[in-house]
């Protein structure tokens, strides 16, 4: 089977009353800065609250692994961090997670 995209998940936490706040940076800062770079299919982020943290992931499609490291440097497998995140986020994770997809469902056929 032909890999079609390469997902890069990374997950991050920040305290629940600058959940709002942090996804309108992502929006203002990240998310374009992902859009410029070609190889970007789409940005998603993903959000779910627990007790009084805000769990994040963000899910990048690309291209290819090349693409990936136009945006986030030779070694793929490492977080990209903004300056502002130390406003928000309550740790750094070193690593991000890549998964091959294989294939697509066009919408509404599923």
């Amino acid at each position: 089977m032909e890999v079609v995209l390469i997902a890069r998940l990374w997950h991050g936490r920040t305290k629940r009353d600058l959940a709002d706040d942090y996804v309108a940076f992502l929006e203002r800062r990240a998310i374009p800065d992902y859009q410029s770079v070609p190889g970007n299919r789409a940005v998603y982020i993903l959000r779910r609250f627990e007790g009084d943290e805000a769990h994040f992931e963000i899910l990048t499609l690309w291209d290819s692994l090349d693409a990936i490291a136009r945006f986030a440097g030779s070694d793929v497998t490492l977080a990209k961090y903004y300056p502002e995140d130390k406003d928000f986020l309550l740790e750094f994770e070193l690593r991000v997670r890549h998964f091959e997809a294989f294939g697509t469902v066009p919408p509404g056929t599923a």
